[in-house]
């Protein structure tokens, strides 16, 4: 078996963000990279699998699109556990983009059970799992909070309204994590780190998948006033800058 990862280079969540002067691009000057939080939940289990069942997962696969400034996030995935790794040399678009192009490239691979994300985030984003599913024709399973392998049968946790749903699915198959997915983050050791170096990462050429969305600017939301305190004594005039500042009441 084989399990494929889609991997988000994006910015530490501790990061200041700031604009270009234009507006049209964030400064990344500065900028520590990370794995998206999700996408390395999606690895934690992926790992996960691979230690609890050596001799049914093969080899674990990162993929990625983005230009070679993103390849020190990808090693890190392979510090993690991963095997090897692939690298779309583009920068990422929209979400129709990236599983366009992740779709080209692995349509002439086997892959078993491909792993996404629920969302990036820097962005926000949630759509990229399931166009990937729909340009491989393959299905898909949402908010997949659990992931067991026994033998060749797959059973899934999704939440849904006030509890679980319990789903058996076939290979290959598309999944769409969540938080709860890793029993424990994977922490990369120093043998890890040492071995990231070797490990096998191809690069593919974009296959000109066309962008459906486009930026036309960026904007830092307005800045928040500041706090007021009011003696608890006080209640006429908190009265007063609720009905006649705030206008809540």
């Amino acid at each position: 078996m084989k399990i494929l990862i889609c991997l988000s280079n994006v910015p530490d969540t501790t990061t200041k963000i700031r604009l270009t002067a234009d507006q049209q691009a964030v400064d990344v000057a500065g900028v520590q990279w990370i794995i998206n939080p999700w996408d390395e939940l999606a690895l934690s289990r992926a790992i996960e699998l691979k230690e609890k069942n050596p001799a049914v997962v093969e080899k674990i696969t990162v993929i990625h699109v983005g230009s070679k400034e993103s390849e020190p996030t990808i090693r890190k995935a392979f510090a993690m556990g991963a095997d090897d790794g692939i690298r779309i040399n583009a920068v990422a678009k929209d979400a129709y983009f990236v599983a366009g192009e992740i779709a080209e490239v692995i349509k002439s691979q086997a892959y078993d059970i491909i792993l996404c994300g629920i969302e990036s985030s820097d962005t926000n984003g949630c759509a990229m799992g399931t166009m990937l599913a729909e340009f491989l024709d393959l299905p898909s399973v949402s908010s997949v909070s659990s992931l067991d392998v026994e033998g060749g049968n797959i059973s899934l946790n999704r939440e849904v309204d006030g509890g679980y749903e319990k789903i058996q699915t076939s290979l290959p198959f598309v999944a769409i994590v969540q938080k709860g997915i890793a029993l424990e983050p994977k922490i990369a050791t120093v043998r890890g780190i040492m071995a990231a170096r070797t490990k096998p990462l191809q690069v593919f050429e974009p296959a000109g998948i066309d962008a459906l969305t486009e930026v036309a600017a960026y904007e830092l939301p307005e800045a928040k006033a500041k706090c007021k305190m009011i003696d608890a004594e006080n209640i006429g005039q908190l009265i007063d800058l609720l009905h006649n500042e705030a206008k809540v009441i």
